[in-house]
């Protein structure tokens, strides 16, 4: 079960970084003409608050991870 949570923490940790292209270019770009995800400053905001909870629970469920198979 925590390698399932762990895997889908890695797959949207990769589509984050999709997300998060260069300024005026790739995906951000579309995201601020269409305003799909509200106005750019907040999209911004958001995408930064959910790339940092994202990446702390990759972590401890990767250390979580290393711990059960040291000890078995």
């Amino acid at each position: 079960m925590i390698k399932i949570v762990w895997l889908l923490l890695s797959l949207s940790l990769i589509v984050l970084v999709f997300l998060r292209a260069p300024q005026n270019s790739g995906l951000a770009s579309f995201a601020t003409k269409t305003d799909i995800l509200g106005s750019p400053s907040s999209a911004e905001k958001f995408l930064n608050n959910l790339t940092g909870i994202l990446i702390i629970g990759y972590l401890l469920l990767a250390i979580q991870l290393n711990f059960l198979n040291v000890t078995n």
